[in-house]
């Protein structure tokens, strides 16, 4: 078992590995080009590769399957839903990475995903007292 004191850090530094790996290594051109079309398949797949990517916090921080299951499934909806809206206002506005409100939209987004990561552990910390 981890040190207490340092498990949140541990499980933060294991959801920033993750975020990368997904976002940035695991994301497909389908992906990137349909979460702005809602409930489009390459959207919920690419929120459901970050839920798997999360599974190895649960080293550190074991939790009954329930909870387990429930901290995933807003981590999902979270996700989805964060990715199809920037996408979205993206599409909708006409913001390309040249326009400054492109990039004001992906720093949100990515701001965004990190407060979950935070909420996440949060959650884990309370439940694992």
């Amino acid at each position: 078992m981890i040190d207490p004191t340092l498990a949140p850090i541990a499980a933060l530094a294991i959801f920033q590995v993750k975020h990368v790996v997904c976002d940035y290594f695991l994301q497909t051109t389908n992906q990137i080009l349909n979460k702005g079309r809602y409930g489009h398949p390459a959207g919920l797949l690419h929120a459901g590769t970050h839920v798997l990517g999360s599974i190895p916090v649960f080293l550190i921080y074991p939790t009954r399957w329930p909870i387990a299951l429930l901290i995933l499934a807003l981590e999902f909806v979270a996700h989805y839903h964060i990715d199809w809206l920037k996408n979205d206002l993206s599409a909708r506005f006409g913001w390309e990475p040249k326009d400054k409100q492109y990039w004001w939209a992906m720093g949100l987004d990515q701001l965004a995903h990190q407060a979950t990561y935070i909420a996440m552990t949060i959650a884990l910390v309370l439940v694992n007292r």
